[in-house]
């Protein structure tokens, strides 16, 4: 006999699990031994183990050799508990088979109900019930659900046109059609056992087999299809969106049969112990009449309101559980009460009423939105019910995007289906009329319509458009390519990757190819760029902005938070915003930005001459010129900082990406260099480079032309000298890009000293204050991390470039595959949304460790995308690093992230 235990009994007010051992139980399992030690009405039952899941994909989809005879052991536990005996012919048990992972998977993984009926119980159950219909009714939904799920679905035999299920509910409409019935509740005892007749010949027909009509298959059958539906397609993909693992494995619950479908005495329901659109607390739900648990969940019927504070235009006409059955709902009120005081949580509870008597059938944590997550929490804080920790760890970090953007009416996008889909790269929702230019996405702007810019990719020079635009939306790039960098920045929604989407931009039109579908320009679209859904229509879009509560609770999770916040941020403006979400400083500010965008004409200007000038003299006169601008900008943003530390970031792109392309601005620059058009487009040609993002850019173009690295550490330097002078307290530090060897460091170190040492003469200072570090995002920079801290005194990784480099993927290019290594498991996750922990973050390890051990007081953070992402930060503070920076929008997300890990490891 085996040692394994695979199967715990509950029942009878005893059980052998607990709330705590949801690992083992999943959390249905292990909610129901709770509820039965709660005293609680739980009809009898056992959980077959998520590890018995594990070893049953392991041993080829075979149950263990040692299960059954725990499952028969614990069967007759249940029979004599609930005082029926499974299989028998004259008082038959009846059981349910359910999931039941750890974590709540609604819908994802498969149920039956009404198991063991067959040709040698429905006789007994007759004569004990008195009540065919019932009888014939269950037959019937037993048949509908074990085809579906135990002979079609877990067989892999399930069509996306016309499977059994499809068939047999297309049976049931035609004969109610044919017999001038509206309900199921109109169809008598001979109709459901003659549909039942008929759903067995067509079940032969379809499938090849006879349903089965031995009360130990089916259970048998049962068990195996719940532990295959772990791996079912939906559930595949719904882990994949929740970050979910693979590993965790199913549990299966075996549970005696309760009857809401026995006449008008009985009932079935679903319920929340709060609201979870609102958090609003008030019992919330849902209940049918002569009913099972599937006609509500899966709107096979319309579900009366649970009580008067459930109702709304669509059901107030219907009676209500509070009015219909008064007495049961007060008892079901007291086990609301009892279950919110033992989980401190608000719970999705189902329950089923058999002839008057209640029956608790399942409860968990409910699922919430971002709103009704803070207010819950807030609320159960404010009520004592659970401590400042506890209202922390009840937030999702990615649910403060709802918070913090416009979002889809849920109710009116479930009406409608997406045209096309793509990458998730900017949250919240857009609505605007297409147009396919930068130029066009201004000119609408400015005569005040809202538009969507909808582009094959994005480059810097649409950078204005995608400001004016309410959304964008583009056929290529990925996660981290410019269009989804920037959106993120500004908390703009945007989708990229679309690669359905054919974009003319000649012709103002897009396609979306394998339909009929042409988006032209002037057509209205509606992007959700949270779920990275685009509909053909103007949705309704709900007002998500800054709940009133919003500013004490990230009080109180800055209580907790043990690691800083900063944000990547380019103007005053974003800086602003960042301040005001929290953010304690910028950790990256690109210079080059400032060459986009509001009022980047002449400096953009500028900074071509500058490019394409002939001879250091040349370039210097051009630089001269440019400082003035480069130095006004870097002064208005630590002034918008002032006191918190602003990190800026060298030149890093390539110097091609600046050249002008079009003929008028060529003539323009030629001009003012006094040379032909034809020797600019010359010069230009001349920095083209075959792969540009490993090139002359970054430290490169300081060590080939220190004149340009040299004019932007000295306007760094000026400009905080004259607000100190000015007597505020600014708090510069200089980041030097693409180093990979501390000689780079070393080169630039020595114009960083000999331009400090300038300005502060010529301030009559002493010195000048400003960290002098770099980005490591070059593989080779974390293997000699303990040399670059030699020179370095911070390190910030730029997470985006060292996942680029370390994979050797593009991140422009990888939307053409990405999906695929995802749906084929070949990688766990977008390496460029979520750190890779097994090898980039084992290089980030590395080099903490390595420049520590040169440097003790060594800052690190990182300045990547992936500085807001929940699973990062996570990572980021167990890593031991000083901050982590986001875009400005994504900051309270990081805020909260952070202050959960500091909870969770607590260092």
């Amino acid at each position: 006999m085996s040692n394994v235990k695979r199967v715990y009994t509950f029942g009878g007010k005893k059980a052998e699990g607990k709330a705590d051992m949801k690992n083992l139980l999943g959390g249905k399992g292990a909610n129901l031994a709770e509820m039965c030690l709660l005293g609680l009405p739980v009809p009898a039952g056992f959980t077959i183990t998520t590890e018995t899941c594990n070893d049953y994909y392991a041993n080829n989809c075979q149950l263990p050799a040692d299960l059954l005879e725990q499952v028969w052991s614990a069967m007759k536990v249940t029979e004599d508990i609930m005082g029926m005996k499974y299989g028998d012919a004259t008082n038959p048990l009846l059981i349910s088979c359910r999931s039941g992972a750890r974590s709540s998977m609604p819908g994802m993984m498969d149920t039956v109900l009404n198991i063991g009926l067959s040709s040698a119980t429905i006789p007994g159950l007759l004569k004990k019930t008195n009540n065919p219909r019932f009888v014939w009714d269950s037959y019937r939904r037993l048949i509908m659900m074990y085809a579906d799920v135990v002979m079609e679905k877990a067989e892999g035999l399930e069509t996306d046109g016309k499977g059994i299920r499809k068939q047999l509910d297309d049976m049931l409409d035609e004969y109610k059609h044919a017999k001038g019935f509206k309900s199921d509740t109109d169809l008598s005892a001979d109709d459901l056992k003659h549909l039942a007749e008929e759903f067995k010949k067509r079940v032969k027909s379809a499938l090849g087999k006879e349903f089965p009509d031995d009360a130990k298959e089916q259970l048998i059958g049962g068990i195996m299809a719940v532990f295959k539906s772990w791996n079912g397609k939906k559930a595949v993909s719904y882990r994949r969106i929740e970050g979910i693992p693979d590993s965790w494995g199913t549990a299966v619950n075996v549970q005696s049969m309760v009857f809401g479908n026995m006449g008008d005495s009985s009932a079935t329901g679903v319920a929340f112990t709060r609201n979870p659109a609102t958090g609003d607390n008030i019992f919330y739900g849902e209940w049918l009449v002569n009913a099972q648990g599937e006609d509500v969940v899966a709107g096979i019927r319309t579900p009366n309101p649970l009580n008067d504070d459930t109702k709304n235009e669509q059901n107030k006409h219907l009676h209500s559980m509070q009015e219909a059955m008064p007495g049961t709902y007060k008892e079901l009120d007291n086990i609301r009460a009892i279950l919110e005081k033992n989980y401190k949580d608000m719970l999705d509870i189902e329950f089923t009423i058999q002839e008057g008597v209640l029956y608790m059938l399942q409860c968990r944590v409910g699922k919430r939105t971002g709103t009704a997550a803070l207010n819950m929490a807030m609320d159960m804080l404010q009520d004592n019910l659970i401590d400042e920790k506890t209202a922390v760890m009840r937030v999702d970090p990615v649910q403060l995007d709802e918070l913090l953007h416009p979002i889809c009416d849920p109710a009116e996008e479930k009406k409608v289906s997406p045209i096309v889909k793509g990458l998730p790269a900017g949250p919240g929702a857009a609505v605007g009329k297409v147009v396919f230019t930068a130029e066009d996405a201004v000119a609408w702007f400015r005569r005040g319509e809202k538009v969507i810019l909808v582009r094959e990719e994005t480059n810097p020079e649409d950078v204005e458009g995608m400001r004016a635009a309410e959304g964008i939306l583009t056929a290529r790039g990925g996660m981290t390519s410019h269009a989804a960098l920037v959106a993120r920045g500004w908390g703009k929604c945007c989708i990229v990757g679309a690669g359905a989407l054919h974009v003319d931009v000649v012709g103002k039109t897009a396609k979306v190819v394998g339909t009929n579908i042409v988006i032209k320009e002037g057509d209205v679209l509606t992007l959700n760029g949270t779920k990275g859904h685009a509909y053909s229509s103007a949705l309704k879009l709900m007002d998500a902005t800054e709940n009133p509560r919003f500013q004490k609770f990230m009080a109180i999770v800055d209580k907790f938070r043990k690691m800083g916040v900063r944000t990547n941020a380019e103007t005053p403006a974003d800086a602003k915003i960042a301040r005001d979400y929290g953010a304690e400083g910028i950790g990256l500010f690109r210079t080059e930005h400032m060459f986009y965008g509001k009022g980047s004409e002449q400096p953009l200007f500028l900074l071509r001459k500058m490019i394409l000038s002939e001879g250091e003299k040349e370039r210097r006169n051009a630089l001269d010129e440019l400082s003035v601008f480069v130095k006004k900008d870097i002064k208005a943003t630590l002034l918008a900082m002032d006191t918190l530390p602003v990190t800026f970031r060298l030149l890093d792109p390539p110097l091609h990406e600046f050249v002008p392309q079009s003929a008028e601005k060529q003539a323009e620059l030629a001009k003012a260099l006094g040379i032909s058009a034809e020797a600019v487009a010359k010069r230009g040609e001349g920095l083209h480079e075959s792969n540009p993002m490993m090139g002359h850019r970054g430290v490169r173009l300081g060590i080939t032309y220190p004149e340009v690295t040299e004019m932007q550490i000295r306007a760094i330097f000026e400009a905080t000298a004259e607000l100190i002078k000015e007597g505020h307290q600014p708090h510069p530090e200089l980041m030097v890009p693409v180093t990979c060897e501390v000689a780079e460091l070393d080169v630039t170190k020595v114009i960083f000293d000999k331009v400090r040492a300038e300005v502060s003469a010529k301030f009559g200072m002493k010195t000048i204050d400003c960290k002098y570090g770099t980005m490591i995002e070059i593989p080779r920079a974390c293997l000699l991390a303990d040399r670059m801290a030699k020179t370095a005194e911070f390190f910030s990784f730029g997470t985006n470039d060292l996942t680029q480099m370390t994979f050797g993927f593009s991140r422009d290019d990888t939307g053409g595959f990405m999906n695929d290594y995802l749906d084929k498991k070949i990688l766990a996750s977008d390496p460029f949304q979520t750190i890779d922990q097994d090898g980039v973050g084992q290089l980030i390890q590395m080099a903490v460790t390595k420049g520590r051990a040169t440097r003790g007081d060594l800052k690190v953070g990182i300045c990547g995308e992936q500085g807001g992402d929940p699973a990062s930060v996570e990572f980021c503070f167990k890593a031991g690093l000083t901050y982590v920076s986001c875009s400005p929008f994504r900051v309270p997300i990081a805020r909260l992230a952070a202050a959960q890990a500091s909870i969770k490891f607590g260092k």
